[in-house]
């Protein structure tokens, strides 16, 4: 059964954050609030972790996973960006969006695109997440917490405690949160392409 941790969203209590990186670090999967919804997160390094996240969702193996990242500079080694994207991302992040970059061979194979050898990456605008990212040192393998048979990202922490408890290893409260999903912005060619409007504003990449 999943611990239930009751974090504040504004000042986070250290000693729960210490205990969800603990659970994290011995490949634990945790339910978690961001910016746009709450989401499924995971070591960076477990495999294990990131398949159980892949039968929670019911998704398809050529799922594009996410790495959560407390900044850039955290982020950086794992994809490719020229100076007008640093600038344009910098601007822009932390917030609601997910962006998609040429990977690095730092990438393990799981998590780039099979095809286009893309990564995924957000900068989430959350106090806890934040929080957990510095006590952790690294990115988290994630993906938005949409159940099977769902078109919506969960928020209410108490539901996913009641749906969820056998599946993961922790929920995290840090309050309700939305249902609107991250704007995604693709980035792999010239110019910047808006793949999904979402809660982040899309208008600096039109």
């Amino acid at each position: 059964m999943a611990q239930y941790f009751h974090i504040h969203s504004d000042n986070p209590q250290m000693r729960l954050l210490k205990q969800a990186v603990e659970i994290l670090q011995r490949g634990g999967l945790v339910a978690y609030p961001t910016d746009s919804s709450y989401a499924l997160g995971c070591h960076i390094g477990d495999k294990e972790a990131m398949e159980r996240i892949g039968r929670i969702r019911a998704l398809d193996s050529d799922h594009n996973y996410t790495l959560v990242g407390r900044d850039i500079s955290q982020l950086s080694q794992y994809f490719k960006m020229t100076n007008e994207q640093f600038r344009l991302i910098r601007a822009c992040t932390p917030g609601p969006y997910t962006f998609i970059l040429p990977s690095t061979r730092e990438v393990p194979r799981r998590l780039q695109h099979p095809k286009r050898r893309t990564i995924g990456f957000r900068i989430p605008d959350n106090p806890i997440v934040q929080g957990l990212l510095a006590l952790l040192g690294e990115p988290i393998i994630s993906s938005t917490l949409i159940l099977p048979g769902s078109d919506f990202p969960m928020g209410d922490p108490g539901e996913i405690r009641e749906q969820l408890e056998h599946l993961v290893d922790v929920v995290i409260d840090g309050g309700h949160g939305g249902n609107q999903p991250t704007t995604v912005v693709a980035w792999t060619g010239a110019s910047p392409e808006i793949l999904r409007e979402g809660r982040g504003d899309s208008t600096p990449f039109r």
